[in-house]
């Protein structure tokens, strides 16, 4: 955890939003609760891959059965406190990719997403947050990918500038996360 508090404090926000989330992960880190299992059910962190091919025009999403659109890959932590490990094995969990390249093993994005209260495997999860970070991985568009039947039911490239149209049931996180990455990546000529 103390690695992962250090990574937080050193992180220069990218935005206000970012700025903001940093603060209240701070906070949530230093607060001594439980916030990399499931059983805080208020908030606990998540890690999730942007994954991007060679010539950053296009991103790997999976379409998520449960949100009922496409999206990032990415999980809990469940316990874990190394978030980059979390983001590795998610993505190979939801996609089945083997060859990646990690392009920083820095938090590339912070965020705070709001998760809906949902069904999962026949119980109630109630509305919490996830402190997710973000790390950015390359990965050829020829690598073989697959689905993971409990949580995805299509993956495939998605053209950067077709994100809003193709994820359009998760606007505010198309319009503040999504954007976002896809700025950040442009501005600084990843």
């Amino acid at each position: 955890m103390e690695k992962l508090l250090k990574q937080i404090k050193e992180y220069i926000p990218f935005n206000e939003q970012e700025e903001k989330d940093k603060e209240l992960f701070i906070k949530w880190l230093e607060s001594g609760q439980d916030v990399f299992t499931r059983e805080n059910e208020v908030a606990h962190f998540t890690a999730t891959s942007w994954i991007v091919n060679k010539t950053r025009t296009k991103v790997l999403m999976a379409y998520h059965n449960l949100f009922k659109t496409f999206a990032w890959l990415g999980g809990h932590a469940d316990g874990e406190t190394d978030m980059l490990k979390v983001a590795i094995k998610e993505m190979q969990e939801e996609s089945g990719v083997e060859n990646y390249k990690i392009l920083s093993s820095d938090i590339f994005t912070l965020e705070t997403l709001c998760v809906r209260g949902h069904e999962k495997h026949g119980k109630y999860v109630p509305t919490h947050l996830h402190l997710n970070v973000t790390y950015l991985f390359e990965v050829d568009e020829e690598e073989h990918v697959r689905i993971k039947e409990d949580e995805n039911s299509a993956i495939g490239w998605i053209d950067v500038d077709k994100i809003k149209e193709t994820c359009k049931k998760e606007s505010w996180v198309v319009d503040r996360i999504y954007t976002k990455i896809v700025t950040k990546i442009k501005e600084n000529n990843l």
